[in-house]
This record gives C-alpha cells, structure tokens and sequence, in this order.
C-alpha cells in the first residue's frame, strides 16, 4: 500500500505543476522572491485548483510515510515526470515520442531497481532532538545557498538553483511529516505540542514559496530536473543519516543500487529535456508554448487535427 499512496502522491503533484504553472506564467517579471508573485497566482483559479491538489498530494504523501520509510518513499515521486508526460500528451495533445517513452522505461525500471535491491527498513523512529538540528541546520544551509545562487545568471540557472532550494526544502517537509503523521496517528492532540508540526508549516510554505520562483523564473526543464534529481537525493541522505534507514549495501547489492540509481536519474533528467515537457514553458523556440493559450487553443480547434505552435 505504501507505493499505492506515493504514487497517489506523484500523479498529484504532476497535476499541481501543471495547474500552477498555468497560474503564474504570466506573472509580472519583477515579482520573482516577491509576495506580490503569490498574490497574483491566488486570484487565479487555476492556481487555486493546483493548491487544493498540493493538499491531496501532501495527505497522500503523509499517509505512505506513515506507513513506509522515507527513503522508501521519496524515490518513487520520482514518476512526478511519467505522469506529467501522461497529462501532457492526453490534456495539451503533445506528441509522445521515442525519447518519452524510453526515458520513462528508464526512470520506472530504475526506480523498481533501486526500491528492490536496498530494500530500505528498520531506523530510528524517533530521533533526538541534537540530530534534528543537524539536519535542519544542513538543510537550512543549503536552501540559503540555492536562494543566493539564484539571485543572478541566466533563466536557466534561476529556475535550476530555486529548484534546487525548493527540492531540499521539500525533502525536509517529508521528513517532518513523517514524524508528526506518526504523532497524528497516536493521539492527534499531541502533534500541537511538538516543535515539527510548526517546523513543518514553515518549512513547507517556504518550499512552495521557491517552487513558485523555479516556475516562474525560466524553464520547466531547469526546475523540474533539480526537483527530481535533488529531492529523492537529500531524502536518501536524511532518511539514512536521521532516521537510520538501513539499506541493503553488502556485496554486489551496493553498485546495483547506484547503477540503478544513475538509470533513474539519467533517464529522469533526459525526460526532462525533452521537448514534450520543456515545451511547457521554453525560450523562444518551436516548444515556447504557454499552457494556458494552448489549453485555449485545444478547446476551440478541431481535436483531430494538428495545431501550430505558438510562440510564447
């Protein structure tokens, strides 16, 4: 059930990265790191519409925690991208082609590989207070470098580097959910006492704070490969380090695990590339299209018939 929910999770989260970057692609260019950028995406309803869909994710997310191992669980958000290729080729009509279909073979099978050959359990359910600084005091480190990073450079670069802040922002937010969906589970009461449920808030509305500046700040390729290449990644890392997630490395499991690993990612990070989900929002080309216009677009022209891109 615990791969039931993540997946759950992950086609969730394909449609909230939709919605909501049809919400705010047409946001002023100098509301990036702005309350203003969040101010315009909530007068959108299409945005709106992608939050209520965080929500359901977030509760499905919480539920496989619960019930699995963080990095159990993390990997397999990975399919985020199977899934977004599935919306956008089924909702916009965008062609699905041979790089699609092998780079999901790829990061599916790679993730099947990794899930079976560390086979993740056991850890430290409860960990102390000492270690939950390191870990917050790492990943607070690192988002702040990401954010400063991304203060300058090409698009490309912005959206990347809040990417990559977001990713290990949410991997943090994963691993106070853990925690207090275990409270909740136990006595509900108890999780408005604990220091993670209000860590879990703060955390968890900066992410998506960042998320909505790597939307908004270049293309879907840049955000969406540092977001599943740097997520999974730091909740391995924490999942090990802070819970004490054993994973099977003994013999040849070890390199299975990390060619399995390399498959996953690479296969990911060339889906990525590809132009069925760069088109989502590109730089000029043939792939510029905004979402929103080619949504309107689909819903007046003749399904069965082709139609041009339109520049952004």
């Amino acid at each position: 059930m615990v791969y039931l929910y993540a997946l759950g999770a992950s086609l969730a989260n394909a449609l909230t990265s939709v919605l909501q970057r049809m919400g705010v692609e047409n946001a002023p260019k100098d509301s990036t790191l702005k309350l203003k950028l969040l101010t315009y995406a909530l007068r959108r309803k299409v945005w709106l519409l992608g939050f209520a869909l965080m929500i359901v994710s977030f509760a499905l997310q919480a539920t496989a925690l619960h019930v699995g191992r963080l990095s159990q669980v993390q990997p397999v958000l990975t399919t985020e991208l199977l899934f977004l290729v599935l919306v956008l080729a089924v909702w916009f009509r965008f062609n699905v082609g041979l790089r699609e279909y092998l780079g999901c073979i790829g990061a599916g099978g790679g993730l099947a590989g990794f899930l079976i050959c560390a086979d993740p359990r056991g850890g430290n359910l409860s960990p102390p207070g000492w270690e939950w600084a390191v870990a917050v005091g790492a990943c607070g480190a690192g988002i702040a470098l990401a954010v400063f990073l991304a203060l300058q450079g090409p698009p490309w670069w912005r959206a990347a580097m809040f990417g990559t802040g977001s990713a290990i922002g949410f991997a943090l937010t994963a691993a106070l959910t853990k925690t207090v969906s275990d409270d909740f589970a136990s006595d509900w009461v108890s999780i408005f006492r604990h220091w993670q449920t209000y860590g879990l808030a703060v955390f968890g509305a900066l992410s998506v704070f960042l998320a909505q500046n790597a939307y908004h700040s270049g293309p879907i390729v840049a955000s969406q490969s540092t977001i599943v290449l740097v997520d999974p990644l730091a909740s391995i890392l924490i999942g090990v380090g802070l819970f004490g997630d054993n994973l099977r490395t003994a013999g040849a499991w070890g390199p299975l695990e990390v060619l399995s690993l390399v498959v996953m990612f690479s296969s990911a990070i060339s889906l990525a590339h590809s132009p069925l989900v760069s088109g989502i929002k590109g730089t000029g080309d043939l792939h510029s299209e905004l979402l929103s216009r080619r949504s309107r677009r689909e819903r007046t022209s003749n399904p069965t018939s082709p139609s041009p891109a339109t520049q952004s």
